[in-house]
C-alpha cells in the first residue's frame, strides 16, 4: 500500500493517544470500513442493501472520529441541494403516490454519500483511496462471479435471482445495471497490466478474465461501449501524462495484444450458441423499444416539449403514466422529476465535474494514474446516462464523490508545492531541495511506492 498523504501523518501523529496506538487503530477502522463499502456496492438486489447499511455505518463513524468539509467541495455540495430541492417540489404535487417518498429519500442519502466520499478525501488521501478503490474491484468480482454462476446455470435454484430475460444480472436488479457497474473495477483492474510488475500484471489478468465476460453475458449494449471507449480514454490519458518512452511503448505494445486477445475471447464465448443467439439479438441497434413516436428516442423529443410547459415537473416517477416507458435519460429525467430547477443544476453538476476533473488528470500527484481511472469511469456513466436513467445508480454518486474528493486534494497537493518551491527560492539551505514531480505513478491494484513529499 502506497504511504499515506503527508499531511495527514503529521496530523495523525499530533492526535491524543497517537503515541499509544489509538489513533492509528481508528484509521485503519476507516479504511475497513471504506473497503467493506466499496465491496458491498455489488449487492443491490434488495432494498435496503448491504451497500445502503455499509455506508450509512461507515459514514457515522467518519462523523463520530471526525470529518470536514473542504470550501473546495461547496459546488458539489450546494448543486446536490438545489437538484435535490427541486425533486422535493415537484415530488410535492404527486406525494399521493406511495413511491415518491422512498425514491426522494433515496435521492437525498445517494447525494449525501457523494459528498461523503468527496469529503473523505481531505486526510489521509492515498490510503483511503486505495482502501474504498481495492473494495470496488472485490464488488466487481462478486458481482461477477454471480452473473456467470447464473448465466451458466451451475446452481439451477439460483436462476430466477441471478438471470432476467436470459441475460446474467447477478447481484443486481438489471443487467444493464451490472454491465455498467462492473465497468469501473474493469478499469482498475487494467492499469497494473500496463504498468505494473510481472506479478501484479498476471493477477490483474486474472482478474479481467473474470469481469470482462461478466460485462458480455450482461448483454448490456450501453456497457459494451462504455467499457471500449473509457478504455481508450484511460490510456490515452495514460500515454500522455506519463514521461517514460518504455512506458508508451509498452501501452502500444499491451493495447495491440489485447485487442487480438479480446477478439479470441469473444470469439470462442460466441461458439456457444445460446451466447451467439442472444449477442446477435442484443448487438441489433434497432430494437422495437427504441424505434417509432414513442420509442426511447422518440420520447425525448415529447419530454422535452412536456418539459417546457412544466416549470416544476410532473414528479418523480410519474413520466411512465404520460408515456409507454421511463425516460431513459436522466438529463430529461431530472426535468421530469425536478422541474427546471433540477433540469438545470443536474447538466452543470455533470459538466463542472467533468471540467475540474480533466484539469486534475494533467497535475502530478501520487494519486495521478488513479485520477485518470476514476476520471475515465465518471465520463462513462454521464455518457451513458444520456440514454438510461442513472440517478439511483450507487455506483455513479460513489464516483461523483471520489472524482471530486480528488478534485480538492489535487488542488491542495498543488498548493503546497508551489509554496515549497517558493519557500525553497527564498531559502534554499533551510527548505532543503525542491521536491520533485512524482515520476513513477501510482497505481491502485499495484503496491509500488510513488515518490512522497517529506
Amino acid at each position: 500500500m502506497p504511504a499515506p498523504f503527508p499531511a495527514s501523518r503529521h496530523r495523525l501523529a499530533a492526535q491524543p493517544g497517537a503515541a499509544f496506538g489509538f489513533a492509528v487503530s481508528t484509521e485503519r477502522i476507516r479504511c475497513m470500513m471504506l473497503w467493506l463499502t466499496g465491496a458491498s456496492g455489488a449487492i443491490v438486489f434488495i432494498e435496503p442493501s448491504p451497500y445502503e447499511v455499509m455506508s450509512f455505518l461507515t459514514i457515522a463513524v467518519f462523523l463520530f472520529s471526525g470529518l470536514t468539509l473542504s470550501p473546495g467541495l461547496m459546488p458539489l455540495g450546494v448543486l446536490l441541494v438545489l437538484i435535490n430541492t427541486g425533486y422535493c417540489i415537484s415530488g410535492w404535487t404527486v406525494f399521493d403516490d406511495p413511491r415518491v417518498l422512498p425514491w426522494l429519500l433515496t435521492s437525498w442519502y445517494l447525494a449525501l454519500t457523494a459528498v461523503f466520499f468527496a469529503a473523505m478525501l481531505g486526510v489521509n488521501t492515498q490510503q483511503r483511496l486505495d482502501a474504498l478503490l481495492r473494495g470496488c474491484v472485490i464488488g466487481g468480482v462478486i458481482a461477477s462471479l454471480a452473473a456467470i454462476i447464473g448465466y451458466f446455470r451451475l446452481f439451477p435454484s439460483l436462476n430466477d435471482l441471478l438471470l432476467l430475460y436470459d441475460r446474467a444480472r447477478g447481484t443486481f436488479k438489471d443487467p444493464n445495471v451490472l454491465g455498467a457497474f462492473l465497468v469501473f473495477p474493469t478499469l482498475l483492474v487494467l492499469q497494473p497490466i500496463f504498468a505494473g510488475t510481472f506479478r501484479q500484471a498476471a493477477k490483474s489478468a486474472a482478474l479481467l478474465a473474470l469481469l470482462a465476460p461478466a460485462i458480455l453475458l450482461s448483454f448490456s449494449r450501453a456497457a459494451w461501449g462504455q467499457i471500449v471507449y473509457t478504455a481508450a480514454i484511460m490510456l490515452a490519458l495514460t500515454f500522455i501524462t506519463t514521461r517514460s518512452p518504455s512506458h508508451r511503448l509498452r501501452i502500444v505494445l499491451l493495447s495491440m495484444a489485447g485487442v487480438v486477445l479480446m477478439g479470441l475471447f469473444i470469439a470462442a464465448l460466441l461458439s456457444i450458441d445460446i451466447v451467439a443467439d442472444l449477442f446477435k439479438q442484443r448487438a441489433s441497434f434497432e430494437q422495437s423499444y427504441d424505434l417509432g413516436a414513442q420509442g426511447r428516442f422518440g420520447r425525448y423529443w415529447l419530454g422535452a416539449l412536456l418539459a417546457l410547459d412544466k416549470p416544476i415537473g410532473i414528479g418523480p416517477l410519474q413520466f411512465a403514466k404520460f408515456f409507454p416507458e421511463d425516460t431513459h435519460d436522466s438529463f430529461l429525467n431530472a426535468f421530469m422529476s425536478g422541474g427546471w430547477l433540477a433540469g438545470a443544476c443536474y447538466p452543470v453538476l455533470m459538466a463542472l465535474t467533468l471540467f475540474f476533473g480533466l484539469r486534475a488528470v494533467f497535475v502530478r500527484t501520487p494519486w495521478q494514474q488513479t485520477t485518470i481511472a476514476v476520471f475515465a469511469g465518471f465520463f462513462g456513466v454521464v455518457s451513458e446516462s444520456v440514454i438510461i436513467d442513472i440517478d439511483h445508480w450507487r455506483h455513479t454518486f460513489l464516483l461523483l464523490g471520489v472524482m471530486w474528493g480528488l478534485i480538492a486534494a489535487t488542488r491542495r497537493y498543488e498548493a503546497r508545492e508551489a509554496a515549497r518551491q517558493r519557500l525553497h527560492r527564498a531559502l534554499p539551505e533551510v527548505s532543503g531541495p525542491p521536491l520533485a514531480p512524482p515520476e513513477a505513478p501510482s497505481y491502485t491494484l499495484a503496491r509500488r511506492s510513488v515518490a512522497q513529499p517529506g
